[in-house]
C-alpha cells in the first residue's frame, strides 16, 4: 500500500504507461520483464549487442586507431572474465571478489553486486527461486506494515522520513519524482521498524541511492539519474524497490554501530581516523590540531554517509565495487582509510588555510569533476594505508 495519494499515482503511471514515451523520459527496455524474471538475461541481452557491434566494426578501423582498439580489447576481455565467472553453475566468490576490486562493467552490476552481498546465491540454479522469494517477501512486509494507513506508523520516524526524502539527491530528476520518493519512504521505514534498536537515521537514505540507480539501470536504456519512474511496470518497480530493500539491508547490518543511539561506530572510527592521520601526514594533523580544528566537525559526515555528500553517486558506485570486493567490514574498516586519504589529498591546501577556511573547503569540496580514475587513486592510496597500518593495532589506541 502506497502512503499518500494512491490514485493520482496510480492514474499518473497508467497514462504515462499508455503514451509513448519522450526521448527526455527515457526508454524501458524491450526485455525488461525477461530480467525481472531472470538477471542473467542481462548477460545475454548484452553479449548479442557486443557481438553485433563487433561485426559491425570489423575491419573498419584506421591504424591510428591502435590505442582504441587495444582499450576496447582490454574492456571485452574483462567484461568476459566476469561473465564466465558469473555463469558458472556454483560462482567462485573469492575470483568475483577479486575481479570486483578493480571495477565492475556497468552493465553486469546488478547481477554482481547481489552476489557480493550474499543476496543472490552463488548455485546458479536457485537464484531465480531465491530472487521470487525475497521480493514476495518483502511485498508481504510493506503490505502489513502499511496496512493501517498513515495512522498506523511510529509518527515519528515517519515525520523524519518524510522531511530527508525530499532532500535526497536535491536538483536529480530521478529522486525529485513521487514515484522514485514513495519508494524510498517504504525502504526506509519497513528498515526502521525492523531494526528497534536503531530506528531511522538522517544518511540512511542516502545509502539507498546507489543500490536503486544500479538495479533500474538494469530495466532501461538510458541514465538512471534522468529516467522518469512513471514510465516503470508495477512489476519492474517492485523489483528495483526489493532489491534496494535487501541489499541495503546487508550493508547496513555491517556498520548498525553506526547508527544506534549515540552512533558509537561513528565516534570510533573518527577518533581511528584522527589517529591515522597523525601518522600518515604529521604535518597536516599538526596544522588541524594547531588550528582547532576537530575531525568530528567534517568527518562525522563522511562516515554517516560514507562520503556520499562530498562525491557524485558515479563515483560512489564506483567506489562501492571495491568495497562489495573486500566484504561488508568494508564499509567501516577500509573506509577508514578511504577517508583518511582523502583528506591527505587536500593536505597542502589545508596548510595554508585558516580554520574558517579549512572548514568551508571541507564542506564544499571540488569533487565535482571527478570520474573513475580519481577515485581508483583514492582507492589505491587508501588501500596502500590499510596494508601498513591494518594490522599495527598500536596506532589505534591499542584496540578497535
Amino acid at each position: 500500500m502506497v502512503i499518500g495519494d494512491m490514485e493520482a499515482e496510480v492514474e499518473d503511471r497508467s497514462a504515462a504507461l499508455s503514451a509513448k514515451p519522450r526521448y527526455d523520459q527515457g526508454v524501458l527496455r524491450g526485455d525488461a520483464e525477461e530480467v525481472v524474471n531472470d538477471p542473467l538475461h542481462i548477460i545475454y541481452r548484452q553479449s548479442e549487442k557486443l557481438a553485433s557491434k563487433s561485426r559491425a566494426n570489423y575491419g573498419m578501423d584506421s591504424p591510428g586507431d591502435e590505442k582504441l582498439m587495444r582499450e576496447r580489447s582490454i574492456r571485452t576481455n574483462r567484461r568476459t572474465r566476469f561473465v564466465n565467472c558469473i555463469t558458472r553453475d556454483d560462482v567462485d566468490i573469492a575470483q568475483l571478489r577479486k575481479l570486483a576490486w578493480n571495477g565492475v562493467p556497468e552493465d553486469l552490476r546488478p547481477l554482481v553486486w547481489p552476489l557480493l552481498l550474499g543476496y543472490l546465491p552463488l548455485p546458479k540454479p536457485t537464484r531465480a527461486s531465491t530472487l521470487a522469494r525475497k521480493r514476495r517477501e518483502y511485498a508481504s512486509l510493506v503490505e502489513t506494515t502499511f496496512a493501517r494507513g498513515r495512522e498506523g506508523l511510529d509518527q515519528q520516524i515517519w515525520h523524519q522520513i518524510e522531511i530527508d526524502v525530499p532532500r535526497t539527491r536535491p536538483g536529480v530528476r530521478l529522486w525529485m519524482q513521487g514515484d522514485t520518493q514513495r519508494c524510498l519512504e517504504r525502504i526506509l521505514y519497513v528498515w526502521a521498524i525492523r531494526h528497534p534498536a536503531s530506528g531511522y537515521v538522517q544518511g540512511i537514505n542516502d545509502l539507498a541511492t546507489p543500490f536503486f540507480q544500479v538495479f533500474l539501470s538494469a530495466y532501461i536504456d538510458s541514465d538512471p539519474e534522468d529516467f522518469d519512474t512513471a514510465l516503470l511496470t508495477d512489476s519492474i518497480r517492485t523489483a528495483v524497490e526489493a532489491d534496494t530493500f535487501w541489499c541495503l539491508s546487508r550493508l547496513l547490518d555491517g556498520i548498525q554501530d553506526n547508527y544506534i543511539a549515540g552512533q558509537p561506530g561513528i565516534h570510533r572510527s573518527v577518533k581511528r581516523m584522527a589517529e591515522l592521520v597523525a601518522r600518515i601526514d604529521a604535518p597536516l594533523a599538526a596544522h588541524l590540531e594547531l588550528e582547532n580544528v576537530e575531525f568530528m566537525q567534517f568527518a562525522f559526515r563522511w562516515m554517516n554517509c560514507l562520503l556520499m555528500r562530498e562525491i557524485s553517486v558515479q563515483n560512489t558506485i564506483r567506489m562501492w565495487d571495491t568495497y562489495l570486493a573486500e566484504g561488508t567490514d568494508a564499509f567501516s574498516q577500509f573506509h577508514l582509510y578511504v577517508c583518511s586519504a582523502f583528506l591527505v589529498r587536500w593536505s597542502k591546501k589545508l596548510q595554508e588555510m585558516d580554520f574558517q577556511g579549512i572548514i568551508m573547503f571541507l564542506q564544499s569540496l571540488p569533487t565535482q569533476g571527478w570520474t573513475d580514475h580519481e577515485i581508483e587513486m583514492l582507492l589505491s592510496e587508501a588501500f596502500v594505508h590499510y596494508s601498513t597500518w591494518h594490522n599495527a593495532q598500536s596506532h589505534f589506541g591499542g584496540g578497535k
